[in-house]
């Protein structure tokens, strides 16, 4: 059993105030939940409007499997309004 953990942080230039925030990030949450089948959270920054940090984990048999998820998550991440500053990927 492989644990696989990907944490992304995003600047949020669109964001005037920390309801906007929530919106976007909420849609996140959720286009990540569904499509990938993942755990999401909100981890760092709940306080700062344009900066939010995200952590995605995953139980997969193989590697592989994991890796190959997260690279989708992160173009997905990408895709929308938000800037991605960094990302990490981690395995137990």
């Amino acid at each position: 059993m492989i644990i696989g953990v990907c944490h992304l942080e995003l600047h949020l230039p669109m964001c005037g105030n920390l309801k906007q925030k929530r919106m976007f990030v909420n849609r996140l949450k959720g286009r990540l939940k569904s499509r990938f089948n993942v755990a999401v959270a909100e981890v760092e920054h709940q306080d700062l409007w344009q900066r939010v940090g995200i952590a995605v984990a995953s139980v997969a048999s193989d590697r592989r499997v994991i890796e190959g998820m997260f690279e989708k998550v992160i173009e997905e991440a990408e895709r929308h309004d938000g800037e991605l500053l960094r990302c990490e990927v981690e395995f137990l």
